[in-house]
């Protein structure tokens, strides 16, 4: 008797174990490509004289005044450098309706450049909009100080090309 309590048992986790989830996965896209240009000139690589030595960003939404965030510098298929922002920044909720919720981040960037015999930072702001549903959560609009610079387009990656 006992045996076949623990075998309709397994038999009832093995069937639960085995229902769709399909429905209840939330796609992510939230992978953010920033380039920076000036006169068609790589201003993130490091190499190129003129160009960006240093670059830091920071979490304006964060705990601490100091928040570090981290990216990562790449190169694409032309070897352009690139800044790529997966996440690490605070999201604050800024509006909801039913299903839909609005989330942004905010990310203070931190330039460096050598000007003769010093260095001059530049201090940037990027303004992070997601929209959140239950079947999608995605980087919908990029403000980069205060200037929109980004739209979604589905089905396209969130590359954003800043010329300074």
């Amino acid at each position: 008797m006992k045996n076949v309590f623990f075998l309709t048992i397994i038999i009832f986790f093995a069937f639960l174990s085995c229902r769709s989830d399909e429905d209840s996965v939330q796609r992510i896209d939230q992978v953010i490509n920033l380039y920076i240009d000036s006169l068609g000139q790589d201003m993130l690589n490091s190499k190129v004289s003129g160009s960006y030595t240093n670059s830091r960003m920071n979490d304006v939404y964060g705990l601490t005044d100091n928040a570090p965030v981290s990216f990562t510098i790449k190169k694409d298929e032309d070897t352009i450098s690139y800044i790529e922002y997966l996440a690490g920044a605070k999201r604050i909720g800024i509006d909801s309706s039913g299903n839909s919720k609005t989330y942004e981040s905010k990310v203070a960037l931190f330039l460096t450049k050598k000007v003769n015999d010093s260095n001059r930072v530049t201090n940037d702001t990027i303004t992070i909009q997601y929209l959140s549903t239950p079947e999608l959560f995605q980087v919908s609009k990029l403000w980069y100080n205060g200037v929109l610079q980004f739209t979604k387009v589905e089905g396209q990656p969130n590359t954003v090309k800043i010329v300074k």
